[in-house]
């Protein structure tokens, strides 16, 4: 029985932590020796508040969305902003949010096709970046405020999909958030704290993508509005690289323990129970030793505050809950999760991971 689908997780996740220096055109270079271009970047200043900038090669290396606000997306023409995605790396020139000097950085970056294809699989056609290998696509679509469905490329039912409304207007602006362990009629929003809800206007026709789309609904301005434009972050789960689940909190120093079958990289939390809670970001390179206890949070532009509130041991094969925080260990409450691997519990050779 093979136990994974991919031996090196880095061919298509990474984690980038740098240190700004003002200057304009600096080129950011990943640890690893094997090149890697990104197709996604997430970007974010850690020692003070500023924006999440988050960047893809669908829309554009000059386009921004922030994922703690409703901003309709920005494009910079000046220069200060995000230059391009490298052979193993990207650029970056003299924003405070990606480059301002005494100041260091996280950079969270996955690899989708390196190019695009038109995508006809549903009623609406798309133009899709998809990986199909490590279960990630880039999505984007033109509304039209019918009941329609969109091709991701993946070939496999994504278990999440992440979607945002690229110009402001109307009332629905929020990041819209399909998980696989909600209730299909139920939603999140990325920028908001707000526990898992059912909309009026369901944002995905209360419909579980297929292999081939997902859905939406019509009139609902969060993923469905006529004219506008809209891209979706699409993830199917690959064994060994990627685990998309739940797990019930309890209130204890020894929390639960979750099995996704490899070593995480990169795990988002959000307790969709509770309306109070944000979402919390954590991840092997800012902390490289157990406990994991630096974290950001997707929602807010807060600096990274290292507390053992947050205590999180990764494992060979998961990850082990040391805290009572109610964001990631509320009593009763449902956390979902997104994870990323660092290296599979057992490689497709039968090598076996080392624990931290």
């Amino acid at each position: 029985m093979a136990y994974t689908d991919i031996d090196k997780p880095s061919d298509y996740f990474r984690t980038k932590l740098y240190s700004g220096n003002g200057t304009n055109d600096t080129s950011i270079t990943f640890d690893e020796t094997e090149n890697m271009q990104p197709d996604w970047t997430w970007i974010k200043q850690r020692t003070s508040t500023q924006e999440h900038w988050l960047v893809d090669s669908v829309r554009g290396a000059d386009k921004f969305l922030e994922s703690n606000s409703t901003n309709a997306e920005v494009t910079i023409t000046d220069g200060t902003g995000f230059d391009s995605f490298d052979t193993n790396g990207f650029t970056v020139s003299t924003s405070a949010r990606l480059n301002a000097s005494g100041n260091t950085y996280v950079a969270w970056n996955w690899l989708g096709a390196n190019g695009t294809a038109s995508n006809t699989d549903g009623s609406i056609t798309s133009t899709v970046s998809a990986n199909t290998t490590s279960g990630f696509s880039i999505v984007t679509y033109t509304g039209t405020s019918s009941a329609e469905t969109i091709g991701h490329g993946l070939n496999s039912a994504p278990k999440v999909v992440i979607v945002k409304r690229r110009s402001s207007g109307g009332t629905q602006n929020d990041w819209s958030v399909f998980h696989s362990s909600l209730p299909v009629t139920n939603i999140l929003n990325l920028n908001l704290t707000g526990a898992a809800y059912d909309p009026s206007f369901n944002d995905f026709q209360d419909t579980a993508p297929t292999s081939d789309v997902f859905y939406i609904t019509a009139t609902a301005g969060r993923t469905n509005a006529n004219g506008i434009d809209y891209v979706a972050y699409c993830f199917a789960e690959k064994k060994g690289f990627s685990k998309f689940g739940s797990y019930t909190g309890n209130g204890s120093l020894d929390g639960t323990f979750v099995y996704t079958g490899f070593k995480p990289a990169f795990v988002i939390f959000k307790n969709s129970s509770s309306g109070t809670q944000d979402w919390i970001v954590q991840d092997n390179k800012r902390d490289n030793f157990n406990p994991s206890d630096r974290r950001l949070k997707p929602n807010t532009t807060g600096a990274e505050v290292e507390n053992s509130a947050y205590d999180l041991d990764f494992v060979s094969n998961g990850f082990k809950i040391r805290n009572t925080n109610s964001a990631v260990n509320q009593s009763g409450s449902t956390i979902i999760y997104m994870c990323f691997a660092e290296s599979p519990f057992v490689t497709s050779t039968g090598i076996p991971t080392t624990a931290r």
